[in-house]
């Protein structure tokens, strides 16, 4: 973790904590486990069983809570992920939406309910092109797609 890092996201999970934070590493480079905070005799869930696990996603830390079914993840917040080629984007789509949803725009759910975005990393530089036209192509372009294709993204972006 950089040690700059002041903000870390907590993820709230009913009570696969555990098993999604071993999923994630799973997928992820350069990803571990920090540390885990297990329930004592005081709870509140089962004495040895795991409340929080603190771990990195690409050095990127997290921290993981085994909260109960009170709260449930939306699509108001989801993790993006810069993907530096196709194969990136191919890769970590079809691992993350592994037991997950599709949706439109590069955006996925994973089996657990988090929110993904799988972006080619390009993708910014071209809807952020001062020409309207190869950024309002762009943007038709990814507006019809589930998968991003950085191919036909790229297609989009120099049409004449």
């Amino acid at each position: 973790m950089s040690q700059n890092q002041q903000i870390v996201t907590n993820l709230w999970f009913d009570h696969n904590a555990e098993e999604a934070v071993n999923f994630y590493l799973s997928i992820f480079d350069n990803s571990r486990v920090v540390g885990v905070l297990r329930c004592g005799e005081a709870g509140p869930g089962p004495k040895g069983s795991v409340l929080t696990m603190t771990f990195e996603l690409d050095g990127q830390e997290f921290i993981a809570l085994n909260g109960g079914p009170a709260f449930k993840f939306s699509e108001a917040i989801s993790l993006s992920v810069k993907c530096n080629s196709q194969e990136e984007v191919d890769r970590l789509w079809d691992k993350l939406l592994d037991g997950g949803t599709a949706q439109r725009c590069g955006w996925l759910k994973d089996k657990y309910g988090l929110s993904w975005q799988i972006v080619p990393a390009a993708l910014e530089k071209m809807l952020k092109d001062g020409n309207p036209g190869r950024s309002g192509r762009v943007m038709k372009a990814l507006m019809q797609m589930v998968k991003l294709d950085l191919k036909l993204l790229q297609q989009a972006y120099d049409e004449r």
